[in-house]
């Protein structure tokens, strides 16, 4: 065997091994998508703020049909209206929350949405869990929070808020009978509420689950990357020592 092809070996178990990585990569992408949330005021107890919503789509096959947000302490289901959504979509207030959904949006098209509510809490920061279902029936679950310093895998959109002003005080409770005339939200029905109860139980039921995938997946990975990284070097040397004798 000639040196020449002896120096092009390391080389082809690189572009081997960047292949792969570059395959295993592509099956885990899914796993970079998130979700956001923003605000035109962020700052405590200000009020008539307007909440920007996106979720970043996950699957090439599907596209998104339907959002669930988990409101935090502090807001109400009757403060919230929809401001813009997807064409078709409606916004339906749950005992915790809200759905938005609709007509299924395009594969690999993220679903962005805004909505008004009365007042943001006195809070440093507020999380919005959010339940995403795709038209083929996936469902993904950013509802996570950090623990012990550690970064959550599916974190739940976070918003941070700004010092409330100097008087701001927090407005009286919105109205709990009928909804306002022209609002989005409606007030949900004893069947609407076990329906999202039963959701939200099968939600927190399945959250072990989605970590046990993701951690699955992420051995997965490594095991691929120590496997190739151990064959490359075992044939480099081989062909070293071959070359050698």
């Amino acid at each position: 065997m000639s040196l020449r092809h002896h120096a092009r070996a390391p080389r082809r178990i690189a572009l081997v091994g960047a292949a792969a990585l570059t395959a295993t990569l592509a099956m885990t992408a899914t796993a970079f998508a998130h979700a956001e949330v923003e605000a035109d005021k962020p700052q405590a107890r200000a009020e008539n703020v307007t909440l920007s919503f996106v979720s970043e789509a996950e699957s090439n096959a599907a596209g998104f049909s339907r959002l669930r947000i988990v409101l935090p302490e502090g807001i109400a289901p009757g403060d919230v209206t929809l401001g813009e959504a997807p064409k078709g979509w409606k916004l339906k207030a749950t005992a915790d929350g809200y759905t938005v959904g609709g007509p299924a949006l395009k594969a690999g098209v993220d679903a962005e949405h805004k909505i008004k509510i009365r007042q943001l809490p006195e809070a440093k920061e507020i999380a919005f869990k959010t339940v995403e279902t795709y038209s083929d029936g996936k469902i993904s679950r950013w509802i996570e929070m950090p623990t012990g310093g550690k970064e959550p895998e599916q974190p739940a959109p976070v918003l941070k808020l700004e010092a409330a002003a100097p008087g701001a005080d927090a407005v009286s409770p919105s109205p709990t009978d009928s909804a306002t005339p022209g609002a989005a939200t409606s007030t949900p029905s004893a069947a609407a509420t076990e329906t999202d109860a039963s959701e939200a139980a099968g939600d927190t039921a399945a959250d072990k689950e989605d970590g046990m995938s993701s951690g699955a997946v992420t051995g997965v990975v490594v095991v691929v990357l120590l496997v190739l990284g151990g064959g490359a070097w075992w044939l480099v040397k081989r062909r070293a020592s071959s070359s050698e004798s």
